[in-house]
Order: C-alpha cells, then sequence, then structure tokens
C-alpha cells in the first residue's frame, strides 16, 4: 500500500527563522517544517538571530530560551522593541515549564511557548495559529496605513484650492491668525502681500473661463517659484492672493511683491491658440503698532491693493504709503 505524503499547509512558503544553538534541535525541526512546504531558516545564537532578521524579517521566529552570549527573553524584547520591523509572532521553545518561566517569556514580548521534548503536532497547530494571527495583524497594518494616506488627503483638500492648489481661503486666514500671534510674541516682523490679476474678468468674458483657469494655475506656479519655503500662498478669491511672509519687514515685503509683478508682466499665458499678457496689482502692509489684530493687518494690505488698481493697476503699493485720517 503506497504511503500518502503530507499536503502543503495553507501557510507553505511563509519563512520561519529557527534559533537554537543546538544543532541536532535545528535539524530535527528544520526538517518537520521544510517537509510542510515552509522556507526554513536557521541562526544559532542570539545576534545572527537579530542580523537575520534586520536583514529580512521572517515571518515566525522558533526561538530557543537557552542560549549562550544572549538568551532568548533578550533576543525577543529587543526585536519586539524595533519599531522599524513589522509585527513578528515569536513562539519560545523551552525546557523550563514553570508560570514564572512563562510569563517572563511573555513579558518579554514572546507571543506564544512550546516546552521540550517538543510535540510535532503542537508545534505545526501553534505555528499555524501564529502564523494566521500574523496576516491578521499584516492586512490591519495595511488597512491603517491606507486609512492614514486617505486621511492626508482628505485634510490637503480641506484646506486646499483645488484648482491652483496653494491654501484655500479658509486656512490661509487661520495661517494668517497664527503667524500674527506667534509674531506678536516673538516680536518678529511679519507682512502680508494682497495680490489681484488686473482685469481678469476680461478673460473670461471674451476667451472663457477654461482659459481664466489656466491664467490662474500659471500665476499660482509664479508665485511658488517666487516665494521662500516659510512663505504661505493662498487663494483669496476669484483672482485674488494672498501671501503671508514671516521675519519680514515692509521693504522686502515689498520688494517680492515688485519680483513677481514683474514676472507676470514678462509671462505669456497661454491656452491652445490663445496667447495673453497679464498684470497684476499688489498691496502690502507689514505689523506695526498700531495694528492689534490679523483682521486690522489684511484690511491694511487690502486697502493698499485697492490704492494699486485705482491708481493705474500693474503696481505695488506700500500701506504706509498711504495718507489716512487719524
Amino acid at each position: 500500500m503506497t504511503q500518502r505524503s503530507e499536503a502543503p499547509s495553507a501557510e507553505a512558503g511563509k519563512r520561519i527563522l529557527i534559533v537554537d544553538d543546538n544543532p541536532d534541535n535545528v535539524e530535527i525541526i528544520n526538517a518537520r517544517l521544510a517537509s510542510r512546504g515552509f522556507d526554513v531558516r536557521t541562526a544559532t545564537d542570539g545576534q545572527e538571530a537579530l542580523d537575520a532578521v534586520d536583514a529580512e524579517p521572517p515571518h515566525l521566529i522558533l526561538l530557543d530560551v537557552m542560549m549562550p552570549r544572549m538568551d532568548g527573553y533578550e533576543v525577543s524584547r529587543r526585536i519586539k522593541n524595533n519599531a522599524a520591523l513589522p509585527y513578528i509572532p515569536i513562539i519560545l521553545v523551552t525546557a523550563r515549564d514553570s508560570t514564572a518561566d512563562k510569563v517572563e517569556g511573555l513579558d518579554a514580548g514572546a507571543d506564544d511557548y512550546i516546552t521540550k521534548p517538543i510535540n510535532f503536532p503542537e508545534l505545526e497547530a501553534r505555528v499555524r495559529s501564529m502564523l494566521r494571527i500574523k496576516q491578521l495583524q499584516d492586512e490591519l497594518d495595511r488597512k491603517n496605513q491606507e486609512l492614514e494616506v486617505a486621511n492626508r488627503k482628505l485634510k490637503k483638500l480641506s484646506i486646499t484650492d483645488g484648482l491652483t492648489g496653494l491654501y484655500n481661503h479658509r486656512h490661509i486666514h487661520e495661517l494668517l491668525i497664527e503667524e500674527f500671534e506667534r509674531c506678536k510674541r516673538s516680536k518678529q516682523p511679519v507682512s502680508i502681500v494682497m495680490m489681484d490679476l488686473d482685469r481678469f474678468k476680461q478673460v473670461n468674458d471674451t476667451h472663457g473661463h477654461p482659459t481664466g483657469d489656466v491664467v490662474l494655475i500659471d500665476t499660482a506656479r509664479i508665485l511658488r517659484e517666487t516665494a521662500r519655503e516659510i512663505d504661505r500662498l493662498g487663494r483669496y478669491g476669484g483672482e485674488e492672493f494672498i501671501v503671508i511672509l514671516p521675519e519680514t519687514g515692509e521693504q522686502e515685503a515689498a520688494q517680492f511683491a515688485e519680483r513677481v509683478r514683474s514676472r507676470i508682466e514678462e509671462f505669456l499665458f497661454t491656452d491652445d491658440a490663445v496667447e495673453l499678457r497679464m498684470t497684476v496689482s499688489s498691496g502690502v502692509s507689514t505689523l506695526s503698532g498700531d495694528i492689534d489684530s490679523p483682521d486690522k493687518l489684511l484690511k491694511r494690505a487690502d486697502e493698499a491693493l485697492y490704492e494699486a488698481k485705482e491708481t493705474g493697476r500693474n503696481q505695488v503699493i506700500r500701506s504706509s504709503e498711504m495718507n489716512r485720517a487719524a
């Protein structure tokens, strides 16, 4: 009568690391698990095991407790405390079966234990059980990562203008409040620039909104290329943009606004066969002693912008240049 060979388990191909300083134990366990289709790796001491785990994390570790130089408890602790590693179930293999020994092993991070002499059907059952738990944990980790990515995308959508990719009106205003309070505390300067594309309505009326969108997108790109990493850029509404310039006085802010004005004036906006030249008007305001709120800082920049639009467009007006009634 022909003996039927054992069918490979559903977990066949999973990497199992056997850690034991006794070559006879390694050979016996290796032969049994390899016959079930597992990809068996071996290590003869704790440091060799740690090196093997770092090089290619196994799906499960069978870890002898009593080893020279570094016992299984310490190996388990180091693996479980390594945040760079995925979840790896550890089954301690020990001749000690007292409650205290089992508690010490579990406290060291081990997930299960089996006592010597090894009962191989029990060993296989525990291996399969731990591998199923790892599969569930890996799936949970994957879903959590996907959820984290989705949450980051939702967060970005909630604070970003969908067309230009700059911060939207609500979020840029929140950032203005934060930066205003920070600079008030640290007594550092902060400036804002309000910008408005000149005669933008004519672009939409003459060439259509898709061409207008191209102009807005290219303007946002020019702003990004001109601004520093610490500057905050927002689309304030329609064809109006705002830039928050931390640690920047009025003169430097006006120079920034002039660079943007010059670049936009020189830029050829194109949308298929349509080619356009555009200009931009800007108002600059800087935190000073008589400005006691972010809204007042914003109002000063808006007033300067209005002045720039009313007195010829395509220019930068500083708030300090304007005459105000007391």
